[in-house]
């Protein structure tokens, strides 16, 4: 007879020996601050003496194969015809030289002024245009929604954009990945949409004193809010390019506060509290792509995300049950977003104002941490039922991905010399296309934003 399996042979007595006491709250809190205390110990890798993170520095071969588009004999050339440029170090003599990336950043910006017209070493960026916000969302975790936000981040600062990553969830994996310190919830978005309810209290007070009633409560923290702006809350990082507006666990505290002040004030427009407060700072004059990482649940602050973003992209897995849960996500998206259009739209059509309506530039969702060998008919069957929905590109699981994330960080990150040339090539390749494939979706919106604008100039 075949050995009987595991859950076959579980004795009562042996099971109660190791079951442990029972767990009440301060057990729990003991469990939070062990996992804490291990957070921090994998956070801390790679920091630097001070407690900060260091980006590393990029080779001649690297910066020619994939940051500017020059031959790298023709690089070295102009280096040594240009002396005042940044020259590199060598680690041994005669070695390659390693650049830092605001080195390479005043590089490329020589060879756009200098060099060849035909060749575009600068990204596309059309002047006048506000910067082009993307999402990251979907309401079921593990999807890899942070991973692929932080790493479209890195992609558009090594291509040249100035990128604002704001991180939206309390988790703050995002955070912990650029390496931000928030010690509450006043470093995050929270004062930001606190500001907005309060400036629209403040207009709304008056109109009730003017009609002879009594205004709403005023408390002192909205108070505090009224004096911050978003540069209170963005945070340089170590990339030069990045920046970032943080989250921690007290972030959370929106999701009840929010429902409160709407209760308090029907005609607040929740919803337009980020995207207006980022307007009206400037912050979309500032940076070129702002990059938004959601939480897992269809919250307040992820309605704020989603409604100030101009493209939404949904990261899932190859398998039936994220396929159903994506489906799912895009029905309660719809559904929210139709009833809050249907809400205001009452009203303004009773008063004769313009209908509310919720359109972005591109939705778009993107198989990650995909298994060729594995997946391939079921990702053939998403793609045939999601359509242009889903980008044709997806987002491969390879080694260099598992031993990025290990060590907190993105695969930019990581050191080619840690690796073959070949195995980092590989593995920086699926993030390259995902990035491709989103950038062309940015790029052609500010294409068909400016040349509307040109057209309406011209008429």
């Amino acid at each position: 007879m075949s050995e009987l399996p595991p859950y076959m042979r579980i004795e009562p007595d042996h099971a109660a020996e190791t079951l442990g006491s029972p767990m009440d709250t301060d057990a729990l809190t003991q469990v939070a601050q062990a996992c804490m205390a291990g957070r921090d110990d994998l956070a801390g890798r790679g920091l630097e003496e001070d407690g900060g993170r260091k980006l590393r520095l990029f080779s001649t071969w690297e910066i020619t194969r994939y940051l500017i588009p020059v031959a790298q004999a023709h690089f070295r050339r102009v280096l040594k015809q240009n002396p005042d440029l940044p020259q590199g170090r060598s680690e041994t003599e005669g070695g390659a030289k390693w650049f830092t990336l605001d080195e390479v950043l005043r590089l490329r910006a020589h060879f756009a002024a200098e060099g060849s017209k035909a060749k575009s070493y600068r990204p596309y960026r059309p002047e006048g245009l506000p910067a082009k916000m993307i999402a990251v969302a979907n309401f079921k975790g593990g999807v890899g929604k942070t991973s692929t936000g932080a790493h479209l981040a890195m992609s558009a600062a090594l291509d040249g954009y100035k990128v604002l990553v704001i991180d939206l969830d309390s988790q703050g994996s995002m955070t912990s990945i650029f390496g931000g310190k928030v010690e509450d919830e006043w470093g995050t978005v929270f004062p930001l949409l606190a500001r907005h309810y309060g400036e629209h209290l403040r207009s709304d007070n008056q109109r009730r004193v003017d009609r002879g009633e009594a205004p709403l409560p005023f408390d002192d923290a909205l108070g505090d809010a009224m004096k911050l702006t978003s540069a209170d809350v963005i945070q340089t990082t170590h990339w030069p390019n990045i920046d970032l507006i943080g989250a921690q666990l007290n972030l959370y505290w929106a999701e009840f506060q929010i429902p409160v002040w709407r209760m308090a004030a029907r005609g607040w427009k929740l919803w337009d509290a980020l995207t207006d407060r980022l307007e009206a700072d400037g912050v979309l004059d500032r940076y070129d792509v702002v990059i938004l990482d959601t939480p897992p649940a269809l919250g307040y602050l992820t309605i704020n995300g989603l409604a100030a973003a101009d493209i939404l992209l949904v990261p899932l897995g190859a398998s039936f049950l994220e396929f159903d849960s994506t489906g799912r996500f895009f029905d309660m998206l719809a559904t929210t977003f139709r009833s809050i259009e249907e809400g205001e739209n009452l009203a303004a059509r009773a008063l004769g104002r313009d209908e509310l309506r919720f359109e972005w530039d591109a939705v778009r969702a993107v198989v990650t941490r995909y298994d060729g060998t594995q997946q391939a008919e079921l990702g053939a069957l998403v793609q045939a039922y999601m359509g242009q929905t889903l980008l044709p590109h997806r987002q491969n699981y390879t080694s260099l991905i598992g031993q990025a994330g290990e060590q907190v960080r993105g695969i930019y990150e990581a050191d080619y010399r840690d690796f073959n040339r070949e195995t980092y090539a590989r593995g920086r390749e699926t993030f390259d296309a995902t990035y491709a494939a989103v950038k062309s979706l940015f790029v052609g919106a500010w294409k068909r934003d400016a040349d509307l604008a040109a057209q309406e100039a011209a008429e």
